[in-house]
């Protein structure tokens, strides 16, 4: 077994390791758009120790968006109140998605945000 391999999957079990406490955390739905289908832990900061701060529940469409995929700007509605969570994970990762588009009420609910000034001018640039 490579050491990569074994590094990935010990970073797997920390990770699941926060599940109970994540799950609580968001009340067993996703914690960007409410949804309580397909959820799993998002790791928003994976270079980083595992930490509850660090993750996020998402359902699977948000995982997508999340991970790269598309949207559309109506969509992102769903997920605007998240911005408001004192969850790195969860305001932080959503605000990055959110900052895809360009469109004005994007830009203004990040803004106006608790996301600390310095994560919003790199979101934001």
């Amino acid at each position: 077994m490579s050491k990569g391999y074994q590094a990935h999957k010990e970073r797997l079990n920390e990770i699941s390791s926060f599940g109970k406490t994540v799950g609580k955390r968001a009340g067993f739905k996703c914690e960007w758009c409410e949804s309580s289908d397909h959820l799993r832990l998002w790791d928003y900061k994976p270079d980083e120790p595992p930490a509850a701060d660090f993750l996020a529940l998402l359902c699977e469409k948000c995982r997508g968006w999340a991970e790269g995929g598309k949207f559309e700007a109506n969509e992102l509605h769903a997920i605007r109140n998240a911005l408001w969570s004192d969850v790195p994970a969860v305001a932080e990762g959503a605000a990055r998605v959110m900052a895809g588009c360009r469109e004005s009420w994007v830009r203004e609910a990040i803004e106006e945000s608790f996301i600390a000034a310095a994560v919003k001018a790199e979101i934001l640039k």
